[in-house]
């Protein structure tokens, strides 16, 4: 019986957190980061400021645990698109029109002052650098069929794709996305 006691207050604690981070990205994205305060979300979430500093200590820390869980999305979601796909190509093309597709979904979350925010902190660059592994090994991969080109190292082409990439954000629909991932891929091919 303790066991499951454990178990049920765990569960209950998690979905106070996600209800918190939850209830704060939506109060930020509606009134802007320097107008929510820990009264805000306490009384938005249901629950007391007691409760609510409890778990954390003010909105930045709040909105870091947020951003940490999207990163943490955002990755798992491209591990899963890599590990669906067949070939090495075809794993390549995968990861980068997910990625572009993520890129192309940010752009309705354009507070400056939010962006800057979030991006300040180290697990940003460690995630950048997980995510250019990732490319940087499918392009070894992919190269090792003969289909990419083998004059540029694999750490250069990854971050050729990640700067191409970089425009999903600004091109106006999904087809577009999918347009850049294909010309980014033309960059990749070996020379006739």
């Amino acid at each position: 019986m303790p066991r499951l006691w454990n178990a049920t207050i765990e569960a209950h604690r998690r979905d106070v957190r996600e209800a918190i981070l939850d209830t704060t990205a939506a109060l930020v994205s509606e009134h802007g980061l320097r107008s929510v305060t820990m009264s805000q979300i306490a009384e938005e979430t249901g629950i007391g400021r007691a409760t609510l500093y409890k778990y954390f200590a003010d909105v930045e820390a709040i909105l870091g645990a947020w951003h940490q869980r999207q990163i943490t999305g955002h990755m798992l979601h491209l591990v899963e698109a890599r590990d669906r796909a067949g070939d090495p190509g075809q794993r390549l093309r995968a990861v980068l029109e997910a990625y572009g597709l993520m890129l192309h979904g940010s752009r309705r979350h354009s507070d400056p002052e939010l962006t800057a925010f979030l991006h300040r902190d180290e697990e940003v660059a460690r995630s950048r650098a997980r995510l250019h592994r990732m490319i940087r090994d499918l392009v070894t991969e992919a190269a090792r069929t003969g289909r990419l080109r083998d004059d540029i190292s694999p750490d250069e082409l990854a971050t050729f794709c990640l700067h191409a990439l970089g425009a999903a954000r600004s091109v106006s629909s999904r087809p577009a996305v999918g347009r850049l991932v294909s010309v980014t891929l033309a960059g990749l091919r070996s020379p006739a």
